[in-house]
C-alpha cells in the first residue's frame, strides 16, 4: 500500500499528455483515497522524469516504490517515429524495459498496466476484419514497431512473474488532443474558418479510410476498471479497447461540418493526399466486455462537438 493511512501509490508516467490528463482527472475522482505520483517529462535543462534513462528510472521507483503503475510515455505519433526513429525506439521500448527492470528489481509486487497501441497489429488490420487479442502483430511503422516491441517485453516479464495488462486501444480523440490527429485537424480548421482567420475551404488529404474511433474518456475508463480487476485477471492478460464499428474520415468530417457555424468547402490538398497502407481498422473488444462489462457510453458526435469547441476555445483565447 501507499503512505499509512491512504490507498495504493500510483506511478502514472506519461500524466501530462493528452490520454494522461484525462486518466490522472478519472483515477483522481474514482480512488480518492489513491495516492497518485505523476512525474513531469524531462525540460530542455535535462530536470523531470527521463524515461529514456535507466540510471534515473531505476533510482525513482527505488525511492518510492509504486504499488501500481500505468505506462502511458510515449512517442505517440507515427509521422514523429517516421521522422525520429531513433527517438521512438529508445522512449517506446528502452523506456519500457527501463520501467520493467526498475520495478522487478525494486518494487516486483507492484502491477504494471501497459498502454500498447492497435497500430501493433499493422498488416494484420489489412484482412478488414475486427482484430481480436489473437491476431499477429504485424507493425508497418516505427511508433507500431517499438510499441509492440514493448509489448511482447511486458507480457514476457508477466510470464516470469511480474504482474501486469497489456491494453491495446483503437483511435480515441477528446479536447486536448494534437492536431497531428485527424479530428483536431479537421476541427482546427473549422474554428478558424468560423473566425475569419482562414478561407472558407478546408484542406484534406484522402477521405476513404475507416477507423474505430473512440472517446478518450471512455478509454481511460476502460484502464481504470482493468485496474480495479488486476487482482483476478492473469497474468500478461490482453485487452483491447474499441467501439467495433468502422467510420470513414470522409462521414467523420461531414459530421463535424454539420456542426460548423458557417457554410465550408471542402478541397483535397495533393500534398496530405497519403493513401494509407491499411484502407480499413477495426477493433473486437468483447474480451473486455465480457470480463469487466466495459462498453463505450459516449456518442461519435458528442465526441467530436467536444472536440470542435475546445478548438474554438482555443482559437478564442489566443485572440483569433
Amino acid at each position: 500500500m501507499g503512505e499509512s493511512g491512504a490507498g495504493p501509490r500510483l506511478l502514472l508516467t506519461g500524466g501530462h499528455g493528452f490520454v494522461g490528463r484525462y486518466l490522472l482527472s478519472h483515477i483522481g475522482e474514482r480512488h480518492p483515497d489513491w495516492v497518485i505520483d505523476s512525474p513531469a517529462p524531462p525540460t530542455v535543462d535535462g530536470a523531470g522524469f527521463d524515461i529514456a534513462d535507466a540510471d534515473a528510472v531505476a533510482a525513482y521507483v527505488k525511492a518510492a516504490p509504486p504499488d501500481i503503475v500505468v505506462h502511458l510515455a510515449a512517442v505517440a505519433a507515427v509521422a514523429t517515429s517516421v521522422s525520429a526513429p531513433r527517438q521512438a525506439w529508445d522512449i517506446n521500448l528502452g523506456g519500457t524495459l527501463n520501467l520493467v527492470l526498475a520495478l522487478q528489481a525494486y518494487a516486483p509486487q507492484a502491477h504494471l498496466l501497459y498502454v500498447s497501441s492497435a497500430e501493433v497489429y499493422g498488416a494484420s488490420l489489412k484482412s478488414g476484419v475486427p482484430m481480436t487479442e489473437q491476431f499477429l502483430l504485424q507493425p508497418m511503422n516505427p511508433y507500431a514497431a517499438s510499441k509492440a516491441s514493448a509489448d511482447i517485453l511486458v507480457r514476457q516479464a508477466a510470464a516470469a512473474g511480474l504482474s501486469a495488462t497489456v491494453m491495446r486501444p483503437f483511435n480515441h480523440t477528446g479536447a486536448g488532443q494534437s492536431e497531428s490527429f485527424v479530428a483536431p485537424s479537421f476541427s482546427a480548421q473549422i474554428a478558424r474558418i468560423e473566425a475569419g482567420v482562414q478561407p472558407a475551404v478546408l484542406s484534406v488529404g484522402s477521405l476513404d479510410e475507416e477507423r474505430d474511433f473512440l472517446d478518450v474518456r471512455d478509454v481511460v475508463r476502460g484502464y481504470a476498471m482493468a485496474l480495479d480487476s488486476r487482482a483476478t485477471l492473469a497474468p500478461g492478460e490482453v485487452f483491447n479497447v474499441a467501439s467495433g464499428k468502422a467510420v470513414r474520415i470522409g462521414d467523420l468530417l461531414e459530421r463535424l461540418l454539420r456542426q460548423a457555424r458557417i457554410p465550408i468547402e471542402v478541397r483535397v490538398d495533393p500534398q496530405r493526399l497519403r493513401r494509407a497502407p491499411i484502407p480499413k481498422a477495426i477493433g473486437d473488444a468483447s474480451h473486455l466486455r465480457k470480463t469487466l462489462n466495459w462498453a463505450p457510453e459516449i456518442d461519435l458526435d458528442e465526441t467530436l462537438s467536444t472536440v470542435l469547441n475546445d478548438q474554438r476555445r482555443q482559437l478564442a483565447s489566443t485572440g483569433g
